[in-house]
């Protein structure tokens, strides 16, 4: 007989998940274990304010995160890109299983056919590439020869790039792995043969690994839907981790981490550690909005990156920051680190509801925190009061 699911209200559920991403009072102290913890972190380059992957270790560990931790980790390889995300190199072992089955297990759908036979067709190209990385390697794809005997059969936006798409094609069969950053100001991500990057660690049976990668993610975001809609980089499901669970006034099933349930109250009033809020400024690609569906259902908040819509029809900003307070978010900083002018320009800060005092002072804080971690002055008309 299956178990009764465990019942929460928005704001139990909030708490669970705010905790689990570790935007709690009770702050980690260590980058590696945060990676950890999170299983992955987007290593996005848009450096607005700082690069999103620094804006999640810093609203994380605070003021002492150095951005130089994060580099080491990456460059020694006890952190492995994939995907263009951050995850512990003991955590390729659960992806290489599913690179063992590529392009997924069949029968295929008529697109993973088409990819086997484009690569099928390509051979000569794909070992081309190969012996280009083994020699010479680690490079970037602009140094990388382009021998495609049959183009990649692109709608328009990537035409002329086999070289990309084949590089695509062999990191998810396993053959190739980022394995840092050059080329052109340092900006192209450099390719080698994923031998010498990927631990050589026993790879599990693809079914289990997709259950252990389940586990970690529903311990990361702490409650979740046990199926969602696909998306690139991470999946925002996580199959039948936990146990179920539903949220007041949210339709559906959820399935909770279990070990998370004491942060469902606040400040320890059933005898657990509970729940110590604070505030927090975070990435607009921070894992706790990645999943718009989810934050409208259970923080009931709206939140859009606008950095790709054109000036006049953007509400917030080109990236701005969520404001979490507690387990709520109240608002989005708008801001720009104009380094030749030593400030943290605050354009806006938009209230999406009443401030009162304390949390007024709490964000203020937070942006006086960050511009002091970018060795900046908070200056601007955003940081009026009154707005």
């Amino acid at each position: 007989m299956p178990p009764e699911p465990h019942r929460l209200s928005r704001a139990e559920a909030r708490r669970v998940a705010v905790r689990a991403q570790l935007l709690t009072a009770d702050r980690p102290d260590d980058v590696l274990d945060v990676v950890r913890h999170l299983t992955c972190v987007q290593l996005d380059q848009t450096a607005a304010v700082a690069p999103s992957a620094d804006l999640v270790m810093w609203s994380r560990l605070g003021g002492g995160y150095d951005p130089a931790e994060l580099a080491d980790l990456l460059d020694t390889q006890q952190l492995i890109s994939l995907h263009n995300l951050a995850r512990p190199a003991e955590d390729l072992a659960l992806h290489r299983a599913e690179m063992a089955r590529w392009p997924g297990p069949q029968p295929w759908k008529p697109w993973q056919q088409g990819l086997v036979d484009w690569v099928a067709a390509n051979d000569a190209f794909r070992r081309e590439l190969l012996e280009a990385l083994r020699g010479d390697g680690p490079l970037p794809a602009s140094e990388l020869p382009d021998g495609a005997l049959v183009p990649w059969p692109s709608s328009g936006w990537n035409n002329d790039k086999n070289v990309k798409m084949m590089l695509v094609q062999l990191v998810e069969r396993g053959e190739v792995a980022a394995s840092g950053r050059g080329g052109v100001r340092g900006r192209e991500t450099l390719w080698d043969l994923a031998e010498r990057v990927h631990p050589d660690d026993p790879v599990p049976d693809p079914d289990d690994a997709r259950r252990e990668r389940d586990a970690r993610r529903l311990a990361a975001l702490g409650i979740a839907r046990g199926r969602a809609a696909q998306t690139p980089l991470e999946p925002n499901d996580v199959g039948e981790a936990g146990e179920p669970a539903v949220v007041d006034g949210v339709k559906g099933t959820w399935r909770v981490d279990p070990r998370r349930l004491d942060a469902a109250q606040p400040d320890g009033t059933d005898g657990t550690d509970g729940f110590r809020g604070r505030a927090a400024l975070l990435s607009p690609l921070d894992r706790l909005v990645a999943d718009r569906k989810r934050l409208t259902e259970l923080f009931e908040w709206e939140y859009y990156l606008e950095m790709y819509k054109p000036v006049a029809k953007r509400r917030w900003g080109y990236w701005a920051l969520p404001v979490l307070v507690g387990d709520r978010f109240v608002g989005k900083l708008d801001a720009t680190a104009d380094r030749a002018e030593g400030v943290l320009r605050v354009d806006a800060l938009h209230r999406d509801e009443p401030w009162d005092a304390a949390t007024e002072d709490a964000v203020r804080a937070e942006v006086d925190a960050l511009a002091a971690w970018l060795r900046l002055e908070a200056w601007g008309p955003g940081l009026d009061r009154s707005g």
